[in-house]
């Protein structure tokens, strides 16, 4: 098994109360199925705005991402491979409203 991070993407859209207790539930639903079947490895905290870019000589409050591309999140999952990784993504509710889930390897040092 090897370790794989999920970056969330995508704005979720502003929803009543109800809405998004509704989300919240079926969150917690799936990061309880990958636990109980030995997947989820961390849930890190959930990202806000505003983010400042630092490069050499100069921080910034861009690079303006459309609201699809912004990190919103991230978790670290165990899988088979990154197409057992990306299968199990695809249970994410995020994708319900629009957003993404980005599968990528992590690195072993």
């Amino acid at each position: 098994m090897s370790e794989f991070a999920y970056l969330f993407r995508g704005a979720t859209p502003s929803t009543s109360p109800q809405e998004m207790q509704n989300q919240l539930e079926k969150w917690m639903a799936w990061a309880k199925e990958l636990t109980d079947k030995g997947h989820l490895k961390a849930r890190g905290p959930r990202l806000e705005r505003p983010m400042r870019m630092v490069t050499k000589g100069a921080i910034s409050d861009g690079p303006y991402t459309e609201a699809k591309d912004i990190v919103g999140g991230l978790m670290i999952v165990e899988a088979d491979d990154i197409e057992h990784a990306a299968r199990l993504a695809q249970g994410c509710p995020l994708i319900e409203v629009g957003g993404q889930v980005e599968v990528r390897p992590v690195m072993k040092v």
